[in-house]
């Protein structure tokens, strides 16, 4: 969601700018726009809506060359995707300014600037960051104080980059709700929303905490704190390299995304397993105290990863007998829960950013649950920093919109997570063992599911003209569902819906004729002989029926019954396998339809704003 992108250097930046905006495609945006320092005194300034093809053809047309720069990708919040919308946004033709987040007292700033004759160009909440560097510039601050008074006077949530013709060899950033890092070089020094943005110029970053500003040339880097004291934070390493976020031989990131996971989840398992036991030691210093002590567990999360809490909560409370809530982060940040002494808050965000889980975290804090655990794929990110016990999910970069690598490995997490627990909670020696010989079977059987895609292909054929589907499953299998009906409306735009199959006849059965294609995750599992049950009644009313059944189901290929076998897989990881064959479905139906597979409307990968 937004991307920023900044530098100073002592080479041309714009090439620099355009790569860093093309790498941060992947958040989700409608407009770009980049600013220069020219040397002349002037804010050289190029803005469109559309892609960032659309801002290299302005380019191409007025090619610009500086050695100081700033540069965005907007996702719309305030006001629609308009030139004038876009970002850098620009005071008096002195101050240039991106910004990621939301800015929740801009009409009282709006209102005040209009009285000290500041005027107006576009609907955002960003320009008023503009205009208000500008006024404290005015009254004889620097760009870095300018900048420290006018945050102290926002509320809300950003992330900013700043540049000003008064200092055409210094960029200013700031990070409040919204991450921004900090690369560095030698000789020159940049800022990012993302660590992928700046790989192709440097491994090595500082992560902004929260508060923190960031006083960037071409030789020094200067961080502050809330305080306006000069910190120091260490310069990390990113293992990244350019190569990992490049499509290869695949058409879209997305597909590449599905192929990856056998590899995925091997990594999430490295070093967290042994030959009959999960090692608690993958969680951190305390886990061993900290589970021990747990006496009742809070999930909270967001889309995708909420549907990971929901598959968790069974294994949990199936492994672990420990009670389990799970809860949309957005929802449960404004509710007055009543905590359980004893209970892990467990927060899970692919990015670690997401703004209503890390707000769900913090505010769970305030209201009494004294221990957190961030299941997060990102290092360096805000939930790794504030949460007490960490996993990383070592998924790599996902650049596709809809997670599909993301959260099997947060599947795979969370299992080794019901593993840990569970042996404190008197899971027996020999239930672990299964569990840990399931788990390294894992990317094999998941490689044997890869191998359907063929199959799967010819059948996404009978999609192509649908305009609403149905996504039935029961027990694991109901989150398994409801994630493969969000990946078929995220991407296809078909109009999908999940429903436990015993739900049928409680309303959803309305709905089935010959136009409704009914889409069951079957594994041979407890629940299969009611989920069958539950599929005859979509049968007896003409639906059409698409089943991914495990061995042992007694679903035969009919004229409205469609079959697609799984192979024989562990009961405990099922949820994992079964997911993947409904990730081929949504890519595959979405290409026959045309839309944009990795970049699908309206939607962002990292959403850091309420």
């Amino acid at each position: 969601m937004c991307g920023i992108v900044g530098a100073v250097a002592q080479r041309d930046v714009v090439p620099i700018l355009m790569e860093g905006l093309r790498r941060l495609e992947y958040r989700g945006y409608d407009s770009a726009g980049l600013a220069i320092l020219n040397g002349n005194s002037e804010i050289g300034r190029l803005r469109t809506p559309g892609k960032v093809a659309s801002l290299q053809a302005l380019l191409d047309e007025t090619p610009y060359q500086a050695s100081t720069g700033i540069a965005h990708t907007r996702w719309a919040t305030h006001g629609k995707p308009t030139h004038a919308n876009a970002h850098p946004h620009v005071s008096s033709g002195e101050v240039a300014v991106v910004h990621n987040g939301i800015i929740e007292n801009h009409a009282q700033l709006r209102a005040r600037q209009h009285e000290q004759g500041y005027s107006f160009c576009s609907q955002t909440d960003t320009e008023v960051i503009a205009h208000q560097i500008h006024h404290h510039l005015t009254r004889g601050h620097d760009l870095l104080q300018a900048v420290q008074a006018t945050v102290a006077e926002l509320r809300g949530a950003y992330a900013l980059g700043v540049m000003a013709v008064s200092d055409n060899r210094r960029v200013i950033g700031a990070r409040r709700g919204s991450p921004l890092v900090v690369g560095v070089g030698v000789g020159e020094h940049f800022i990012a929303s993302d660590v992928a943005a700046l790989i192709p110029v440097t491994q090595q970053f500082i992560f902004l905490e929260e508060g923190d500003l960031v006083d960037i040339n071409g030789q020094t880097v200067c961080v502050y704190d809330t305080s306006g004291t000069e910190v120091e934070h260490s310069i990390v390493t990113s293992d990244l390299s350019a190569d990992a976020v490049e499509r290869g031989t695949y058409r879209h990131y997305m597909l590449k995304e599905i192929h990856e996971q056998p590899r995925a989840i091997r990594d999430t398992l490295a070093g967290r397993i042994s030959e009959s036991r999960v090692l608690d030691a993958a969680f951190g210093p305390q886990a061993i105290e900290l589970f021990a002590e747990a006496k009742a567990i809070q999930i909270v999360a967001c889309g995708t990863s909420y549907h990971a809490g929901l598959v968790a909560r069974h294994w949990l409370e199936g492994l672990a007998q420990i009670p389990v809530s799970v809860e949309v982060a957005s929802e449960f940040r404004y509710r007055d829960p009543v905590v359980s002494p004893g209970t892990l808050m467990v927060a899970i965000s692919q990015s670690g950013e997401t703004a209503d889980t890390l707000a769900a975290l913090r505010g769970g804090r305030e209201r009494g649950f004294d221990n957190t655990l961030g299941i997060v794929n990102v290092p360096g990110s805000s939930l790794v920093r504030e949460s007490d016990l960490v996993l990383m999910t070592r998924a790599g970069p996902e650049i596709g919109v809809a997670s599909t690598k993301a959260f099997t490995t947060q599947l795979t997490a969370l299992l080794l997570l019901a593993g840990a627990v569970g042996r404190h909670r008197g899971m027996t020696p020999a239930v672990e063992a299964q569990l840990v010989e399931q788990l390294a079977q894992l990317p094999i059987w998941c490689e044997q599911v890869l191998a359907l895609d063929g199959v799967i292909k010819r059948l996404s054929e009978r999609f192509a003209d649908k305009r609403h589907a149905l996504f039935l499953g029961r027990g694991l299998q109901y989150p398994v569902a409801m994630e493969g009906a969000l990946k078929l409306k995220e991407i296809s735009y078909i109009h999908a819906e999940a429903y436990p199959a015993g739900e049928l006849k409680h309303g959803p059965l309305a709905l089935v004729d010959a136009d409704m294609p009914v889409i069951a995750v079957a594994p041979n599992d407890a629940l299969l002989e009611k989920l069958e049950s539950n599929l005859e009644e979509v049968r007896a009313r003409g639906g059409e029926l698409y089943v991914f059944a495990g061995p042992g189901a007694s679903f035969e290929h009919h004229d409205n019954v469609h079959r697609v076998q799984m192979p024989q897989v562990g009961e405990m990881v099922a949820p994992i396998l079964y997911t993947i064959p409904l990730q081929l479905l949504s890519y595959h139906v979405a290409v026959l339809k045309g839309t944009d597979v990795d970049q699908p409307r309206n939607l962002a990968k990292s959403v850091t704003v309420e």
